[in-house]
C-alpha cells in the first residue's frame, strides 16, 4: 500500500494528462454524484469545487436518486470496482429516468451494464485498493469535467505539484518524528476530528481512512454544529482526542469560531492537535490534507501491529447484499 501512496502525486499527473472521450455536457446545472466509501469521498471534492459555481451538487451515498433531477442534470456513478450494489442501483435507476449520465470504473458490472445500454463509461486505472487509488479516480474525473470545472487547469496541476513537496514530508523515505503524518499517528488513540464545512471532505476521508486502514474507531462533526451539541460532552472527563482541521483562509466567523474552542479545550486542559492545510484552491487544500491524513492512517496501522490492506468486515457484508 504505501509504494502505491508515494506515487499519489505520479498517479494524479498521469491520470489528468489522459486523454478522455468529449463530453457534451449541455445546459447541465445540477450534478449527482453517486458513489459508496472512497468514491463517496471523491464526490465530496467535487461538491466542494463546485460548491461556488452555478451548478448545484448533490451526493448520493445509499441506492436512492433525489427527486429534484430532471433532463438538466449529470448524474456521475462511480464505483472503482465496478461491483459496489448502491451505485449501481443508482445507475440503473439513472438510465429509466433518461438522465445524462457518466460513469467511472476500473470494470466490472458497471462497465459491462454500461455497454448494455450504451452509456458513457471512462474506464480508470485501479492501483492496490480502492482508497489506494484515490488520486488516479479523482483526477481522471477532473479531466473529464474540466469544460465545466470551476478550476482552471493551472489550479489542478497546482495541487499535483503541492502533492510532491507534501510526500516529501509524509512519505516513507522520511520514517522519524519529524513525518507529520507519524507524530499525529503516534499521537492518536480516540480521535475525533472537527472540521469546518469547506473541509468536510478531508475529515470524512480521514474517519474512513482511520477505519478501514487502522481499524479504529473515529468520530468527525463539523465545528459549528458542535458548538451548539456536541461540545456538552467536553464537560465530563473523556479519553477522546480532538483532532482540528483547519484551512489557511477560512471564513472570518469560522476562524472566530476556532478560537473559542481552541480556549475552551486550553482552559479544561483538554489536549487536541491542530491539522493546518497547505496555502491554494479549495482542491489543493483538501487532496494534500488527505494525502498527510490517509499516511497516518496507514503508520497508525503499522504502530498497531495491523496490516492495513484486508477489510473482511466490509468483505463480510458485501457477500451478504
Amino acid at each position: 500500500m504505501y509504494k502505491i501512496y508515494d506515487k499519489w502525486p505520479e498517479i494524479a499527473e498521469e491520470a489528468f494528462s489522459n486523454e478522455f472521450p468529449k463530453i457534451n455536457f449541455g445546459k447541465i446545472n445540477h450534478i449527482v454524484f453517486a458513489g459508496m466509501g472512497g468514491s463517496g469521498a471523491i464526490g465530496d471534492i467535487i461538491s466542494a469545487i463546485f460548491s461556488k459555481s452555478n451548478i448545484h451538487v448533490n451526493i448520493v451515498k445509499g441506492f436512492l436518486l433525489p427527486q429534484t433531477v430532471n433532463s438538466n442534470s449529470l448524474i456521475i456513478t462511480t464505483s472503482i470496482s465496478g461491483n459496489t450494489k448502491e451505485t449501481l442501483t443508482i445507475l440503473d435507476s439513472s438510465r429509466k429516468l433518461k438522465c445524462k449520465i457518466i460513469a467511472f470504473s476500473s470494470g466490472g458490472k458497471m462497465r459491462s451494464y454500461c455497454k448494455k445500454y450504451n452509456i458513457q463509461h471512462i474506464n480508470v486505472k485501479k492501483y492496490h485498493s480502492p482508497r489506494a487509488s484515490f488520486t488516479s479516480f479523482l483526477y481522471s474525473i477532473l479531466k473529464v469535467l474540466n469544460p465545466i470545472l470551476p478550476l482552471n487547469e493551472k489550479e489542478v496541476l497546482e495541487s499535483i505539484n503541492q502533492l510532491k513537496k507534501t510526500r516529501n514530508l509524509i512519505s516513507t523515505s522520511n520514517l522519524s518524528k519529524t513525518n507529520p503524518a507519524i507524530d499525529l499517528a503516534i499521537w492518536i488513540k480516540y480521535p475525533l476530528i472537527y472540521f469546518p464545512a469547506g473541509l468536510q471532505a478531508a475529515a470524512i476521508r480521514f474517519k474512513n481512512s482511520l477505519q478501514e486502514n487502522s481499524k479504529l474507531h473515529v468520530i468527525s462533526e463539523d465545528v459549528v454544529e458542535a458548538c451548539h451539541n456536541g461540545i456538552v460532552a467536553w464537560e465530563k472527563k473523556s479519553k477522546i482526542q480532538p483532532i482540528l482541521i483547519l484551512g489557511k483562509d477560512d471564513y472570518i466567523m469560522t476562524k472566530n469560531r476556532w478560537k473559542v474552542v481552541k480556549k475552551y479545550f486550553q482552559n479544561n486542559k483538554i489536549e487536541y492537535r491542530e491539522i493546518l492545510s497547505v496555502k491554494g484552491n479549495i482542491l489543493t487544500k483538501l487532496i494534500n490534507l488527505i494525502y498527510l491524513l490517509d499516511y497516518c492512517s496507514i503508520y497508525k496501522a503499522v504502530l498497531r501491529k495491523i496490516d492495513p490492506t484486508p477489510v473482511s468486515s466490509i468483505d463480510f457484508v458485501k457477500e451478504r447484499i
